[in-house]
């Protein structure tokens, strides 16, 4: 029996949580110095998948975000399965995608605990954890219309939107690099990038601001072109959620990076990446919407 589209539309949503949610908890292990609190991989110890007494809380910590990506690996199988027991073939890359991710994020975790939480393994352990909000994301907003329609916005705008999403991959990726600056390593002994810290945070909130400057002029454009609702709020929702982002960082950056505010901006990075998506979605309409550039219907012209 297929499966309706509101049972696709609810599992795609709760494989976007998911996503999102192991990335917080994944700050959070290594905000608490837990990063190492299994030193090996698969297993948590030699001998032992659970941590033992020894590695106390810290252990806990770091087995309890690996269980987590079960709990995802669960998800995105469920998701998969729904997909292809509907009736959008189409949904079915988006799908397989968001599935393959999580063996990737998971041996890509693996290498990160054996080389002793290497900055720049960690950098693309998260990276990889932005990639897969952002296409469960889009999973889950085609998941709610009929199809991918046309452009809605002329071609110079819609450029536009593939450049700030462009610049917001830069942004994170600056932004895993200061990380791999600072002092949240995850574990005492794990090693630095040895960058100048505050070089590159200037280069992170350098590139922040064009990022913001291309938002605003995205905004304007499409107010003054008349626009599409749906596009209109996606860019606006984008900009809030830059703006928030970039107050938390520059807080943090300036009362020495408590764990508090690091976790928020983790938290804040995933939102980045979910309303990036959103944007990239908003500038097609469903199915049976026509071009912006299209020729009047006879009746409509006649009007």
């Amino acid at each position: 029996m297929p499966v309706s589209s509101a049972v696709v539309s609810r599992v795609a949503l709760a494989n976007v949580v998911a996503n999102g949610l192991i990335v917080v908890t994944g700050g959070a292990v290594r905000l608490t110095g837990s990063g190492l609190g299994c030193p090996t991989w698969p297993e948590c110890t030699d001998g032992s998948i659970a941590p033992t007494p020894e590695l106390a809380g810290h252990g806990l910590i770091e087995f309890g975000n690996r269980l987590l990506t079960f709990v995802v690996a669960v998800i995105a199988i469920a998701t998969v399965v729904v997909v292809w027991r509907s009736a959008r073939r189409e949904l079915r890359r988006w799908a397989v995608a968001s599935f393959l991710g999580i063996p990737a994020q998971a041996l890509l975790g693996g290498v990160t605990v054996l080389t002793g939480l290497n900055p720049w393994t960690v950098a693309a352990h998260f990276l990889l954890s932005m990639v897969l909000v952002a296409v469960a994301t889009t999973l889950w907003l085609r998941s709610r219309e009929p199809g991918v329609g046309q452009l809605l916005v002329r071609r110079p705008i819609a450029l536009l939107v593939t450049g700030i999403a462009a610049t917001v991959a830069a942004v994170q990726v600056f932004g895993t690099v200061v990380t791999g600056s600072g002092p949240h390593s995850g574990d005492p002994d794990a090693g630095r990038t040895g960058l100048d810290a505050e070089l590159v945070s200037q280069l992170h909130a350098d590139v922040v601001f064009l990022l913001i400057g291309l938002t605003v002029a995205l905004l304007v454009a499409l107010y003054a072109t008349d626009s599409p609702g749906r596009v209109r709020r996606a860019a606006r929702d984008l900009l809030v959620v830059e703006l928030a982002q970039g107050v938390i960082g520059y807080v943090q950056y300036f009362t020495d990076l408590p764990v508090v505010l690091v976790l928020l901006h983790m938290a804040g990075a995933v939102l980045i990446s979910a309303y990036t998506a959103r944007l990239l979605w908003a500038v097609r309409g469903p199915a049976s919407e026509l071009p912006v550039d299209a020729p009047a219907e006879p009746f409509a012209a006649a009007r």
